[in-house]
C-alpha cells in the first residue's frame, strides 16, 4: 500500500494543474497526502484490527475533515447515514490497495475489495473498479507477468487496456469515474519498466492525477517488489504520525 500512498503525495500538485510530460520533480514542496491517502490507510486498518468500514471511514473522515473529499462521500461521511449512495466514483478504486496486499487468493481478494467498496460505491462500476486494482495487486505480488494481467483484466472486468500511453494522453481529461480513471492507471503500470516509470506515466496522463498515481503506485508496488528507498522515504515522511503508525505496521505485517 506504500506505494499507492507515493503516488498520491507526488500526484497531489498535478491534480488541478495537469501536465502532458513525464519530465518533473517527484516530489515538489507543495506536495501532501490527500483524502486517497487517508482512505487508503482506513482500508488497512480496518484490516489490520478488524471492525467495520463504514465505521473506520467516518472515523478517519473527521480525523482528517479537510483532505480533499469528493462532494458525495463528504456528505455521507458527516451525516449519521451508513447507506451507500450508488456511486461509480474511483474513490473505491484508490483505497483499496491493501487488500490486494493481505490476502492469499484471488477469490478472497475479490470478495474483500467488493466488500471495502459496496458501503459506499455500491454501483456496478464502482464495484468492479475496486476489484480490478485489488486484483491487478495480487496478480502482480504473485508472480503474473505484465501481458497476463492485462488479459485477466480484459477477460473478467471488461476493461479495455489496448489503447496505448501515447493514444490516451492528448485528449485524456479529469474524470472522476472508475470506468475512466482505473483502465487508464492500469496502462500507466503496463507500459512501465519501474516504479518511478510507473508513477510518471501516470502523471503523464493529466486527468485526477492523485488517484491515477495512487492506483498505478499500489500494481507497480506489488509487481517490482517494493517502492524505492529514496521514494518510500520521502512518502513516510510526509505522514503524520498516526497515518505512518498504520502504514509501517502493515507494512511489517504484509511484506512480499
Amino acid at each position: 500500500m506504500l506505494g499507492a500512498i507515493a503516488g498520491d503525495i507526488i500526484g497531489s500538485i498535478y491534480e488541478f494543474h495537469n501536465i502532458k510530460t513525464k519530465e518533473f520533480p517527484l516530489f515538489g514542496s507543495k506536495c501532501f497526502f490527500t483524502d486517497d491517502t487517508v482512505l487508503t490507510v482506513a482500508v488497512a486498518d480496518t484490516i489490520l484490527n478488524g471492525g467495520q468500514y463504514v465505521k473506520k471511514f467516518k472515523d478517519y473522515y473527521r480525523k482528517y475533515p479537510g483532505a480533499g473529499y469528493g462532494g458525495m462521500f463528504h456528505r455521507w461521511a458527516s451525516s449519521d447515514s451508513s447507506t451507500a449512495y450508488n456511486s461509480w466514483g474511483n474513490g473505491s478504486a484508490m483505497r483499496v490497495s491493501a487488500v490486494g496486499f493481505a490476502f492469499d487468493d484471488l477469490e478472497t481478494v475479490l470478495q474483500e475489495s467488493k466488500r471495502s467498496a459496496e458501503v459506499t460505491h455500491d454501483h456496478p462500476e464502482g464495484i468492479k473498479g475496486a476489484q480490478a486494482t485489488a486484483a491487478a495487486i495480487f496478480l502482480a505480488r504473485t508472480g503474473s507477468e505484465q501481458k497476463d494481467i492485462q488479459s485477466y483484466i480484459e477477460a473478467t472486468f471488461s476493461y479495455d487496456l489496448s489503447q496505448s500511453l501515447d493514444e490516451i494522453r492528448p485528449s485524456y481529461r479529469f474524470n472522476e469515474s472508475c470506468q475512466e480513471t482505473v483502465p487508464q492507471a492500469i496502462r500507466a503500470f503496463l507500459e512501465s519498466t519501474d516504479f518511478e516509470d510507473a508513477i510518471r506515466n501516470a502523471v503523464s496522463l493529466g486527468g485526477d492525477t492523485d488517484t491515477l498515481t495512487c492506483i498505478t503506485g499500489g500494481i507497480a508496488q506489488a509487481f517490482y517488489g517494493g517502492v524505492p528507498e529514496l521514494i518510500a522515504r520521502q512518502t513516510l515522511e510526509r505522514l503524520d504520525e498516526s497515518l505512518r503508525f498504520v502504514t509501517e505496521r502493515f507494512m511489517a505485517k504484509y511484506s512480499y
